[in-house]
């Protein structure tokens, strides 16, 4: 007689089933490694801000993208991305980011080299737009000149004062900053400024200024200060043409308001 072994049915137990039939925790999203917070390194090749420019081109990064391939390195607890997205919810603009100061990056936060980095790619921005390639720019009126100056002088956070040097034919020479800071007589000297226009032989100059608190009415010393620069331009033989005061989107001429 024929015995018959009783017949062990196992269950296989899918590949990669911990005992006690827990399943594995599932790996985390891209979107979670790729979040602000998570250092820029652990995520995925793709989305880091870097790669992607040198992929797609910077036109394909959003602002707080840009902002943090300038910044490199986050700071403990932050990427760069995360640092990025902070300064631009501070600051709400980009505008109003580029015209900080350097040491106002360091007061948020950011080492040294980070804030002189933003300080020098928000310059050579503002110098990009009044850059003009071929021939030099001639000023016909005073909004030729307020719009050459305007993208650099108004967002400016202290006052500076330029002179821009012109040839007969009311062409730029070139320009020249005389101070930063406060502006009066005591700081910007007839000598000083009529310097540059003897050496370059220009044939008249254009001063101008800004106002950091956007309105460029002029003040009782920038008064004092055109007429006290006229009068020194009458005795060198090389005349001021004007004295623009630039605001936010605004100016104010001297000449066209006939005080010169």
């Amino acid at each position: 007689m024929v015995k018959h072994r009783a017949v062990m049915h196992r269950t296989v137990k899918p590949a990669g089933v911990a005992k006690g039939n827990a399943r594995p925790a599932a790996p985390a999203p891209l979107a979670t490694l790729a979040s602000p917070s998570t250092p820029i390194a652990r995520w995925p090749i793709c989305d880091r801000p870097r790669e992607k420019l040198l992929e797609k081109g910077p036109q394909a990064l959003g602002n707080s993208e840009l902002l943090a391939v300038l910044l490199r390195t986050g700071t403990r607890g932050a990427s760069a991305l995360a640092l990025a997205m902070d300064l631009l919810g501070q600051y709400r603009t980009l505008r109003g980011l580029s015209s900080r100061l350097p040491r106002e990056f360091t007061r948020r936060g950011l080492g040294p080299a980070k804030a002189a980095t933003l300080a020098a790619a928000f310059e050579l921005g503002r110098r990009v737009m009044t850059e003009v390639a071929g021939p030099r720019p001639r000023f016909r009126s005073s909004a030729d000149v307020a719009a050459h100056f305007m993208p650099r002088l108004r967002d400016a956070r202290r006052e500076v004062f330029k002179i821009a040097l012109l040839d007969s034919g009311r062409r730029l020479i070139r320009e020249k900053t005389v101070t930063v800071g406060t502006l009066n007589l005591a700081l910007v000297h007839p000598r000083e400024v009529f310097r540059e226009a003897i050496v370059e032989n220009a044939a008249g100059i254009v001063l101008l200024h800004n106002h950091p608190g956007g309105d460029p009415s002029p003040s009782e010393e920038d008064a004092k200060l055109t007429q006290a620069l006229a009068r020194a331009g009458e005795a060198t033989g090389i005349p001021v043409l004007d004295h623009i005061v630039i605001g936010d989107n605004r100016y104010y001429s001297f000449a066209d308001s006939h005080r010169l």
